[in-house]
């Protein structure tokens, strides 16, 4: 693996040197077969944009000769028209952060197209490049740029990577997660309220935890721009938000209880324990539960919290229901039920999944209903349009 991407080359077996290098599109391998007596030898590829394709390799004559052993067909579906594209984004820390783009070909960069981000950034996970109908169609359909973030807390640069995401340092997740944000406005992919983030468990996380910290680092930057205008009017004024939309999947919100419920103890590793004095100011400070605000008190009544949906499931043993449950009570409470006259224009809402858990396991029925439901929000709340 080679910045987030597998590799394929050919080692003399004696010695080790590297006799060649074999041509490969950014992907993953899953599985390489051969047999000592033979020539050839067989590999299973998939990437953003295809399921699967088994490649045979002969060394007859010398050099590899690639060709398509079988390869996995989708009906409407033709991957030439689309590409794979692999960025860096620059964190706060200056730290370059990779992260994967699929759009369209020729796309043009007017920032005028809807985008998905998704992240994860937790114990060790690498995410490679990985296959997935659901986001297709946001791509052939909705004209969408769907982009895959690599920040630190993976596995994507072995243990140093994931330890620097994780503990003290887990805000270093969250910070390269919003680098990869602004690097796609930077770069002319989309522009602020045509943002999807997407995360799900720790990615979950991650989402629930940047919506809050946006929120924060949008009234700071307006407070600057008054500032600003005191002393040299700009000509236009930057928007201050800057998610259009966020689903957050089966997220783990309290961070200072998910140790008490059933295997919540077992994240202590990555995460720490609000039970040691030096850890609970660490989870204090992003725990999202316990980082609400309301943006109109500081004078800011244009920022709101984005369009929000948050995903649980009524039989989930892995983070429990009430850590979402109990993030939407404390943003109804706080942004609505309490106020005489709340500001609140976005929604933000809940979808519980019944008869199911974390994730894994589950029908193929009840996974297309999630997808429509959330592709559908999102679609919704970035006024994303249908393409045949």
């Amino acid at each position: 693996m080679n910045d987030v991407k597998h590799q394929l080359q050919m080692h003399d077996l004696q010695s080790g040197h590297l006799l060649q290098k074999l041509p490969l599109e950014i992907g993953s391998i899953s599985e390489i077969s051969s047999r000592p007596e033979d020539a050839d030898f067989f590999y299973s590829f998939t990437s953003f944009l295809t399921p699967g394709i088994i490649y045979r390799c002969d060394f007859t004559s010398g050099t590899p000769d690639l060709s398509v052993l079988k390869e996995t067909k989708i009906a409407n579906w033709d991957r030439s028209l689309f590409e794979i594209r692999q960025e860096f984004a620059t964190s706060k820390d200056e730290t370059r952060v990779p992260m994967f783009v699929v759009a369209k070909k020729g796309l043009v960069r007017n920032g005028d197209h809807p985008a998905v981000l998704y992240g994860y950034g937790g114990f060790n996970v690498s995410l490679m490049p990985f296959f997935s109908v659901s986001r297709l169609v946001l791509v052939q359909h909705y004209g969408a740029v769907v982009a895959t973030a690599n920040t630190r807390g993976g596995g994507e640069y072995g243990e140093k990577w994931h330890k620097a995401g994780a503990l003290a340092n887990k805000q270093n997740c969250f910070d390269d997660f919003i680098a990869c944000d602004e690097h796609l406005i930077k770069e002319g992919y989309k522009q602020n309220k045509k943002l999807c983030i997407e995360g799900k468990s720790n990615g979950g996380l991650l989402v629930a935890v940047c919506i809050n910290q946006l929120l924060i680092h949008s009234i700071s930057r307006t407070l600057l721009m008054i500032f600003s205008l005191i002393c040299s009017p700009p000509s236009s004024l930057p928007r201050p938000d800057l998610f259009g939309c966020a689903l957050a999947h089966v997220g783990v919100m309290d961070m200072l209880r998910f140790q008490k419920f059933t295997i919540g103890h077992a994240w202590i590793s990555d995460y720490g324990c609000a039970d040691i004095a030096e850890e609970f100011d660490w989870l204090i400070n992003y725990s999202p539960l316990h980082n609400v605000k309301r943006p109109w008190e500081n004078g800011t009544k244009s920022i709101q919290y984005p369009a929000t949906t948050l995903f649980t499931a009524d039989h989930d043993d892995r983070v429990v229901p009430s850590h979402s449950l109990k993030l939407l009570a404390t943003l109804q409470y706080e942004l609505c039920t309490s106020l005489d006259n709340s500001q609140r224009t976005n929604p933000i809402i809940r979808r519980i999944e019944t008869g199911a858990g974390h994730g894994s396991g589950r029908p193929t029925m009840k996974i297309i209903d999630e997808m429509v439901d959330a592709y559908s929000f999102f679609a919704k709340m970035t006024d994303s349009a249908w393409i045949e």
